[in-house]
């Protein structure tokens, strides 16, 4: 099962780039932005908990997928961009075993335990 879903998330990796070439926008803007969602790593300043709020809110796959409908629905491209751009560095996070935090420890993820803890939790990805 791990593979199966590590490469249903490759797969939307691949999507986003789809995606992406049909914003007509230069082919540099993608892999310019692609580390941007990291950004919400800032909140960790404040504390777990608000680190993981912030990771998460820039990290989700659903948000991701309303921003960009909402974006191409509403003639808004920037919108659309950061939907395609979130999806794609949140898929690529998956295929790595980056998932999204737990408010206790950034190395608590819905896919187990990362870092030196890795293996505490045997419902890994």
């Amino acid at each position: 099962m791990n593979k199966l879903l590590k490469l249903e998330e490759f797969g939307l990796f691949f999507v986003s780039m789809f995606l992406f070439s049909e914003l007509s926008l230069a082919w540099w803007i993608y892999p310019l932005f692609l580390l941007a969602p990291d950004l919400g790593l800032i909140g960790y300043i404040l504390g777990p908990r608000v680190g993981a709020v912030t990771y998460n809110t820039t990290h989700h796959e659903g948000l991701a997928a309303v921003l960009y409908a909402v974006g191409i629905l509403s003639f808004i491209p920037v919108l659309a961009l950061i939907g395609v751009i979130m999806l794609g560095h949140s898929s690529i996070d998956r295929v790595l075993g980056l998932g999204l935090k737990y408010g206790d420890s950034f190395q608590h993820t819905h896919l187990g335990w990362i870092g030196p803890r890795r293996g505490v939790d045997s419902s890994t990805y």
